[in-house]
C-alpha cells in the first residue's frame, strides 16, 4: 500500500518526503492540529510491521517533533484521526477526549437493520478471553459503562446504513453494540458480520476549540457500493 517506511534515526527527519498516498489523506492541516483519513487496514501503532506510527516523521511538515495521535482508531476502521502537532495542543485535545467533549460521528453498514429509526444502546462491555477464541468484548452487567446513540440513514435489501455517536470510547464498542442490536457490521467476522472488509467509518470529528473545528472523511472505496444501496 505504502512506500518504504522512513527511518526514525538521523538528523534529517524533518526533510523526509511525505508518501503521495499519505499526503492525499490529510483532511485538515493547521498550525497545531492535523486530521488524517486513516485507511482501513493500517494500525495506528504496532509492535512489528507497518503502522501509521512509522510515518509520523514524514508528517512533521516544518515542526521539530513528530505529530502524535490524540485518540484510538481500530486497525480495520477507516476515517478521521486527530493528531496534535504541538505539546500544548496534544495535551488539550487529550483532555477534551477524557472529558467526553469531542463529538464523534461514525457510519456503519450493518446486516439487516435495527427496529425503529433511532435509539440509544446502553450496554456495559466486558473483555473476555479463551484459548479457543482469543479475546473479545461482550455485553455484561459486570463490564464498563458503554453508550451509543444511533439513527438509520438509509436501508437497502438486507442491509442498513447507521449513523452512530458513541458517548463512551470502549474497545470495539460500536461493533459489539451493533451486534447487540441484532445487526452486526458488514465484514465484522468476530461479532457476526461475516467475512470481508469492515464497513465502519469514522465519518466526522468535532473539536470544541477556538474556533471550533469539524472535519469529515469521505466514504472509503470498499464501502461505497453498500452505502449506495442504502440510498
Amino acid at each position: 500500500m505504502a512506500p518504504r517506511v522512513p527511518s526514525r534515526g538521523g538528523s534529517r527527519q524533518a526533510e523526509i518526503p511525505i508518501p503521495a498516498w499519505l499526503r492525499a489523506r490529510i483532511l485538515h492541516l493547521g498550525p497545531e492540529v492535523m486530521v488524517l483519513d486513516k485507511p482501513a487496514g493500517l494500525p495506528v501503532s504496532a509492535r512489528s510491521g507497518e503502522s501509521l506510527e512509522s510515518f509520523l516523521p514524514a508528517l512533521r511538515m516544518g515542526k521539530r517533533r513528530d505529530p502524535q495521535p490524540t485518540h484510538r482508531l481500530d486497525q480495520d476502521t477507516a476515517g478521521c484521526l486527530v493528531l496534535g502537532r504541538t505539546a500544548p495542543m496534544l495535551a488539550r485535545i487529550n483532555a477534551l477526549f477524557a472529558e467526553r467533549r469531542v463529538g464523534k460521528t461514525y457510519w456503519a453498514v450493518v446486516r439487516g437493520g435495527p427496529a425503529g429509526h433511532s435509539g440509544l444502546v446502553d450496554a456495559r462491555l466486558l473483555k473476555v478471553s479463551s484459548a479457543a477464541k482469543g479475546w473479545r468484548m461482550v455485553v455484561d452487567a459486570k463490564g464498563d459503562p458503554a453508550r451509543t446513540a444511533w439513527r438509520v440513514l438509509g436501508r437497502g435489501e438486507g442491509i442498513a446504513l447507521l449513523e452512530m455517536a458513541p458517548e463512551t470510547g470502549r474497545t470495539h464498542q460500536l461493533r459489539v453494540h451493533c451486534a447487540h442490536l441484532g445487526c452486526p457490521i458488514l465484514g465484522d467476522a468476530m461479532y457476526g458480520g461475516g467475512a470481508g472488509a469492515l464497513h465502519l467509518l469514522a465519518r466526522a470529528i468535532d473539536l470544541p476549540l477556538d474556533p471550533p473545528l469539524r472535519v469529515e472523511a469521505p466514504v472509503p472505496d470498499h464501502m461505497r457500493a453498500a452505502v449506495a444501496r442504502c440510498g
